[in-house]
């Protein structure tokens, strides 16, 4: 039986604003119109919607999900295992919480006197992170293993940077590139240095107002660490290029910033699974991360020389850290490989 686009986002709880936005894009096109011209999904839409949904609740990105559903070993047999293993997760993970709450019962009980508040603030923040990492992910995250000192240090950061701000300082202030600086080299040694993690934390900040408020990250403090830190790497950029190419990379180098870290973080899962430079899964990111660089750095070749020679050169603009020597030939190997493709 084939439904309307009406009825089936009524029966899927989407939005019919998202099924047309998943037509327009080429990711969910109905098999068939009516008389009327109205949008009719038979079976195997349907199924592939679940696929669609599926694999943005693995936290895929929306422009993602098409490569990989184009993957010849992606059935949906394969998905619905791997939203089996998700809600498994996920009752472990509330097991574990109880198991938090019931020493923290006990020790209440035998009438010690913690610091409530701060112990019920932790316990909460350690919960949302129990729903985006595996118990795994988890003890390689010291934001979550170190709590204790993490949480304390990070709220001192951030009323730190609110001072500045409060102040009417720039993000080219001195002041602000020193906390810029602490900020990315603490993000680096919170998440173990690992842009997987590093991603995923992003993704728990960004969807959870509950963690922005705990934290006192704000979208504004944010985005002056972010122009903070872009404006350190501009000022290494300035000593290579002409004025003509600073100028269009200093109005570029934030635009598409946000798509680096995912990037990077889908490059280590493909090196860490044993993709080679030269298999299509890395040709398709040696496409992406070729994309996302002539974003800020333009189409000419002879710039593109000149901001690779600095990021040769130039530890500041590789820093913080999650994207090492091994990965950057890994990156260059399958540049090449699309090259000569």
């Amino acid at each position: 039986m084939a439904l309307k686009i009406g009825e089936l986002a009524r029966r899927t709880g989407l939005t019919v604003r998202a099924l047309h936005h998943y037509d327009a894009i080429g990711l969910l096109t109905p098999s068939a119109r009516s008389d009327a011209g109205y949008r009719l999904y038979n079976d195997a839409d349907v199924a592939r919607l679940h696929q669609i949904q599926a694999l943005r609740s693995f936290g895929l990105p929306l422009a993602d999900v098409g490569t990989y559903l184009s993957r010849p070993d992606l059935s949906l047999q394969s998905v619905v295992a791997q939203q089996i293993d998700m809600l498994t997760r996920e009752i472990e993970q509330a097991g574990a919480l109880r198991e938090r709450l019931r020493r923290l019962h006990g020790v209440l009980t035998q009438g010690q006197e913690p610091n409530l508040a701060d112990w019920l603030t932790t316990l909460e923040s350690m919960s949302m992170y129990d729903k985006y990492f595996t118990p795994e992910e988890l003890q390689q995250l010291p934001l979550y293993t170190n709590a204790a000192i993490a949480v304390p240090e990070w709220k001192a950061l951030v009323a730190s940077v609110r001072a500045l701000m409060d102040r009417g300082a720039t993000p080219q202030d001195p002041d602000a590139q020193v906390l810029a600086r602490q900020w990315m080299a603490k993000s680096v040694h919170d998440t173990g240095a690992n842009p997987i993690l590093f991603a995923r934390l992003n993704t728990l900040h960004e969807h959870n107002q509950e963690v922005r408020e705990q934290s006192g990250v704000t979208s504004d403090i944010l985005q002056f660490i972010i122009d903070a830190s872009h404006e350190g790497k501009l000022a290494i950029y300035r000593r290579y290029l002409d004025d003509d190419e600073y100028a269009f990379v200093r109005a570029n180098i934030g635009k598409r910033a946000q798509e680096w870290p995912p990037l990077i973080a889908r490059v280590r899962v493909a090196i860490d699974e044993g993709h080679a430079p030269d298999s299509p899964q890395g040709q398709e990111l040696a496409r992406q991360w070729f994309e996302l660089f002539r974003s800020f750095a333009g189409d000419n070749p002879a710039t593109q020389a000149k901001i690779r020679e600095a990021l040769t050169r130039e530890p500041g603009l590789t820093d913080p850290g999650w994207i090492d020597a091994a990965m950057l030939e890994w990156v260059r190997q399958a540049m090449m490989a699309l090259r000569a493709a």
